[in-house]
C-alpha cells in the first residue's frame, strides 16, 4: 500500500508533465480556418465596416429633409413694453415648431451621391476583404511550401555531409585533389544557408499568420489538402482587354466620381427654386407677459399657431456660384482617378497574365527536370547495385535530385502567387477560397 501511495503522485506528475507538452505541440491548421479566423480578427475590415456604416448614415441624413423635424420646448421669461423676441420668436410656456423640405432639386441629387458614397463604401469594403483575404492566402501557401521543402532542404546537407565526409576520406588516400574538399564544401555550406533560410521564412510567416489568426505561432501547422487547386491558366488567349466587371476597386472608384458629379449637379441646383413646409405653435402666459396691452382689445390669444410653405428663389448667389465650380473640379478630379485606377488594373492584370504564363512554363521545365533527376537517381543506385557505378556518382545523383526537388516547389510556389494575385485582381479570389478545406 505504501509503494502504491507513492506511484499514483508519479503517475499523476507525470499525466500533467504530458498534458502540457502536448499543448505545447503544433497543430494542423487548416486554410478554411485560417481565413475564417483571419476575418474575424482581421482591424482593416472592422474599419471599413466602420466607413461603410458612417455612409449608410450620411445617406439616411440626406434623406431625413422630408422627414419633418419637430423641435419641442419653451421660451420662458418676463417681457415688459413692447413686445420683443426670444431667439426669434415669442416668449412661451409651450412651443412646438416643425420644418421639413417640400421641394428641393439640389438635395434629390445630393441624396442620390450620398447612395453612391454609401455603395462605393461597401465595395471598398469588399476590396480590403479581398486583399485581407489574399493576404493569409498567399502567407499560408508561401509556409506550406516552405514546410514541404525543409524535409528537401534536411536530406540535401545530409548528402552534402556524406560527401565532405566522403571526399575527405578520398583526399586522405590520395583519390582526389585537396580542391574537391574546398568544392564540397561550398556545396555543404549552400545546404546549410537554405536550411537557415528555409527556417527563418517559415517563422516570419507563423509570426505573421499568427497576428492575422490570433493563434500562438508555435501551434501553426499548414494541411496541403486543405489548399484548393487553383484554376489551369488560359496559355493560347491573347486578350489585351481583361474583364474587370468584378474588381471591387474599380467599381468602388466609379462609383465615387459618380457621387462628385452628383454633388456638384446638386451645387448648381441650390441656385433652383426650393420649397419648405413649416409650422410653428406657442403657448402665451399673459401673466408674465404684456404683449395684450398692444393688440386691439379682445384679438390677443394665448394659444397661437402659424403654418406655411416657404418658398426660395436664389437670385444672386455668387458664393454658392463658386461652390458649384468648386464641386465641378472635384468631380473632374475623381473622373481621372476612376480612369487612372481602371488603367492602372488593367495594366496589372495584363502584366499578371503573362506573368502567370510564364511563372507555368517555368513550371513544366522544372517538372520535366525533376523527372530526369529522379531518373539518373535510379540509375545510379542500379549502377551501385550492380557495382559499375561510384558512391560519388550516386552522391552527386541525389544532390542533383534534392537540388531539382527544391526548384521545382519553388516554381509551383512562383506560378500560385501569380495566379493568387491574377484571382484578386479581376475578382474571382472570394470564389475560389470558398472551396478551401
Amino acid at each position: 500500500m505504501i509503494r502504491t501511495s507513492r506511484f499514483w503522485p508519479a503517475l499523476l506528475l507525470a499525466l500533467i508533465v504530458g498534458l502540457w507538452t502536448t499543448s505545447g505541440r503544433s497543430q494542423e491548421l487548416t486554410l478554411r480556418r485560417a481565413i475564417d479566423l483571419t476575418l474575424t480578427h482581421s482591424s482593416s475590415i472592422g474599419v471599413a465596416e466602420a466607413e461603410n456604416r458612417r455612409s449608410a448614415a450620411d445617406y439616411r441624413e440626406a434623406r431625413s429633409v422630408y422627414v419633418p423635424q419637430v423641435t419641442v420646448g419653451a421660451s420662458l421669461g418676463y417681457a415688459y413694453g413692447f413686445p420683443l423676441s426670444l431667439e426669434g420668436s415669442a416668449p412661451t410656456v409651450f412651443n412646438v415648431a416643425s420644418q421639413s423640405s417640400l421641394y428641393s432639386p439640389s438635395q434629390r441629387e445630393f441624396i442620390r451621391a450620398a447612395q453612391a458614397d454609401w455603395d462605393a463604401s461597401s465595395l471598398q469594403s469588399r476590396d480590403v476583404r479581398s486583399k485581407v483575404l489574399l493576404d493569409v492566402v498567399t502567407s499560408y501557401v508561401e509556409l506550406n511550401k516552405w514546410e514541404r521543402k525543409l524535409p528537401v532542404l534536411y536530406s540535401e546537407k545530409k548528402v552534402t555531409g556524406d560527401m565532405l565526409h566522403a571526399v575527405e576520406e578520398r583526399v586522405k588516400e590520395g583519390v582526389d585533389a585537396p580542391l574537391e574538399i574546398t568544392k564540397t564544401k561550398l556545396k555543404a555550406a549552400q545546404a546549410d544557408f537554405g536550411v537557415a533560410e528555409a527556417e527563418g521564412s517559415a517563422n516570419v510567416l507563423r509570426h505573421h499568420l499568427a497576428e492575422l489568426t490570433g493563434l500562438p505561432a508555435a501551434s501553426i501547422t499548414t494541411v496541403a489538402s486543405s489548399i484548393p487547386a487553383l484554376p489551369e491558366p488560359d496559355t493560347e488567349s491573347n486578350e489585351t482587354s481583361p474583364s474587370l466587371q468584378d474588381n471591387p476597386a474599380l467599381a468602388a472608384a466609379d462609383l465615387r466620381a459618380k457621387s462628385e458629379q452628383l454633388k456638384a449637379r446638386g451645387e448648381h441646383k441650390a441656385l433652383y427654386p426650393s420649397a419648405d413646409a413649416a409650422m410653428q405653435y406657442g403657448l402665451i402666459n399673459t401673466t408674465l407677459t404684456d404683449y395684450a396691452q398692444f393688440f386691439r382689445p379682445g384679438s390677443f390669444r394665448e394659444n397661437n399657431v402659424t403654418i406655411g410653405v416657404v418658398i426660395r428663389l436664389p437670385l444672386l448667389n455668387s458664393t454658392q456660384r463658386a461652390r458649384a465650380q468648386a464641386a465641378d473640379a472635384d468631380a473632374l478630379r475623381a473622373k481621372n482617378q476612376a480612369q487612372g485606377t481602371r488603367a492602372q488594373v488593367t495594366g496589372e492584370v495584363v502584366r499578371l497574365q503573362n506573368a502567370v504564363r510564364e511563372l507555368t512554363a517555368s513550371r513544366d521545365v522544372a517538372q520535366i527536370q525533376y523527372e530526369l533527376s529522379q531518373a539518373e537517381l535510379q540509375a545510379a543506385q542500379t549502377r551501385m547495385q550492380t557495382r559499375t557505378a561510384t558512391l560519388r556518382e550516386l552522391q552527386d545523383a541525389s544532390l542533383q535530385a534534392v537540388l531539382y526537388s527544391g526548384a521545382l516547389m519553388e516554381s509551383e510556389f512562383d506560378a500560385e502567387r501569380a495566379q493568387l494575385q491574377l484571382l484578386y485582381q479581376t475578382g474571382e479570389l472570394d470564389s475560389w477560397s470558398a472551396a478551401a478545406k
